[in-house]
């Protein structure tokens, strides 16, 4: 368990914009461990924790103006019935808010980045 950059980007909703940042990614041999992306009507956010932050921020930043850079908690889980549910009640039991959370999934284990109001109360909560 650790905290993480995340990079967020404000794109607008119009064929290619992801695929570029993808491309350049690809390029610049960076992964992306998570990958999130919520749309409203003008603009998509996606964020990302990736394995090179410092590369990857400065490769999106040349392409893309409207970058954000925010701490969160990343960690890997068991995925199965009710992982969620028990990491849920374990902060809510220490007044921790979750902000936000994304996860990749596999069939055994997930990764999980979560957003939230005291990140090293997240860590503390959860270890």
């Amino acid at each position: 368990m650790r905290i993480d950059k995340q990079i967020a980007i404000f794109l607008d909703n119009r064929p290619g914009l992801l695929a570029r940042i993808c491309e350049e990614l690809t390029k610049a041999k960076i992964n992306m461990i998570a990958l999130s992306i919520a749309d409203s009507l003008d603009y998509a956010i996606v964020r990302l924790v990736v394995d090179d932050f410092a590369k990857a921020e400065k490769l999106i930043r040349a392409i893309h103006k409207d970058v954000h850079v925010r701490d969160v908690v990343v960690f890997e889980m068991e995925n199965h019935p009710g992982a969620l549910a028990r990491i849920a009640e374990q902060l809510s039991n220490a007044g921790i808010n979750i902000e936000y959370a994304y996860a990749t999934a596999a069939e055994s284990r997930s990764t999980m980045v979560l957003r939230t109001n005291d990140l090293e109360g997240t860590v503390n909560a959860l270890s």
